[in-house]
């Protein structure tokens, strides 16, 4: 235990600053059951950034659309769809419907589940996801919508 004002014999490493770099991604969806790759759009962002080391938090601003990751193929993309559907089945009346009178209280539920953020690490300015694994927006509403999503950069 160091007393106070006592040196330690270790000499301290250079503080490096952390940098944080915040980016928009605009995506028109087509409604409940679009799920829509934005790996390649992510890849890029990190690349315009000079980052080689940290996060990205990649968030989808709204309540009835979510940010997942999965692999990116025909037959996954039905199971997500047909899972969805299982989970909170979009033809039974919720709670959520008799408030508003919008009819997507499945939507909300869905997205709730799902969750609104993914954060992906990176190094060597590649974002660390597995060889089949891309980063999705689900669209969850009942109708096409402008989404906006959010990309937070943090590192050095």
């Amino acid at each position: 235990m160091r007393m106070a004002g006592e040196k330690s014999g270790k000499e301290a490493l250079p503080v490096r600053q952390l940098k944080i770099i915040t980016e928009t991604l605009q995506r028109n969806t087509k409604g409940a059951g679009d799920l829509i790759d934005v790996t390649s759009s992510l890849h890029e962002l990190l690349r315009k950034s000079g980052l080689n080391e940290g996060s990205m938090i990649v968030f989808v601003i709204g309540s009835t659309a979510s940010i997942t990751t999965f692999e990116y193929e025909g037959g996954l993309i039905q199971d997500m769809r047909e899972l969805y559907e299982r989970i909170a089945p979009s033809g039974r009346r919720y709670k959520h419907d008799d408030t508003w009178n919008d009819d997507n209280g499945f939507s909300h539920v869905r997205a709730a589940l799902q969750g609104p953020s993914v954060t992906v690490p990176f190094s060597g300015s590649k974002l660390l996801l597995g060889t089949w694994q891309q980063v999705v927006l689900a669209e969850f509403d009942i109708r096409a919508r402008d989404r906006k999503i959010v990309i937070q950069l943090m590192g050095q």
